[in-house]
């Protein structure tokens, strides 16, 4: 018969769960019991075990022979590192013809022109033919010849910039019936080429801000015969 439980019990086990477990392992039939052992533990191999403790760089992975000793402190945040300066940039050697500031016009002969880089460099300035002598030197001259090709697209630009104001000071006189604004206009120009014929054959520097864009524009698109 069942043992009568109250509300108050809340045990969920079995009472019979220990009587049951020993029938079904077999303990009642004298089966043999599991041995109990006893006394303290003891380690195995324990020169083994302890041998990677011993040193604790053993198991260390592998580091760069130019690295600091792991025995150094470690180094501090608010210092910054030190890193090895960088390679300095590749320039190709620049040959002795190339273009000089401040330097003036030598005899030598361009490349391509046959002629003296002393006048190479001023005919572009010259009235009235320096529009032609600009575009041949342009088309004839190698880009390596830098100072010549610099001063031919300058005064090409110079030219074509004289000659557009001229024009628009030739459709003022048409409507005004007065030439005077382009007389005056073309006196200055004059003056203004052989300025810079003077200051180009001096060597010194002469570079019209204005005309800077226009002129390695058409520095790059008018190249050298092939």
């Amino acid at each position: 018969m069942q043992a009568k439980r109250s509300k108050y019990d809340t045990n969920p086990l079995d009472p019979d769960v220990v009587r049951r477990t020993e029938e079904v392992w077999g303990q009642e039939d004298g089966a043999p019991r599991t041995e109990e052992l006893q006394g303290a533990t003891r380690r195995v191999n324990q020169n083994n075990v302890e041998s990677p403790r011993s040193n604790i760089y053993s198991e260390a992975p592998t580091r760069r022979y130019d690295a600091a000793s792991l025995d150094s402190s470690y180094p501090s945040v608010f210092v910054p590192p030190t890193y090895s300066p960088p390679p300095a940039p590749y320039q190709p050697p620049v040959p002795q013809y190339q273009y000089q500031v401040n330097q003036p016009p030598t005899s030598r002969t361009v490349e391509g022109l046959g002629v003296p880089e002393k006048w190479a460099i001023v005919l572009p300035y010259t009235p009235y033919v320096g529009t032609v002598v600009s575009i041949i030197e342009l088309i004839v001259a190698p880009r390596k010849e830098i100072r010549v090709r610099a001063h031919a697209a300058q005064g090409l630009a110079l030219h074509i910039a004289i000659i557009a104001i001229q024009m628009l000071f030739g459709g003022l006189s048409l409507v005004t019936g007065s030439s005077a604004g382009g007389t005056i206009f073309k006196l200055a120009a004059f003056i203004f080429l052989i300025i810079s014929m003077i200051r180009v054959g001096k060597g010194e520097t002469h570079r019209i801000a204005p005309l800077a864009e226009p002129a390695q524009w058409l520095n790059a698109h008018i190249g050298p015969r092939k």
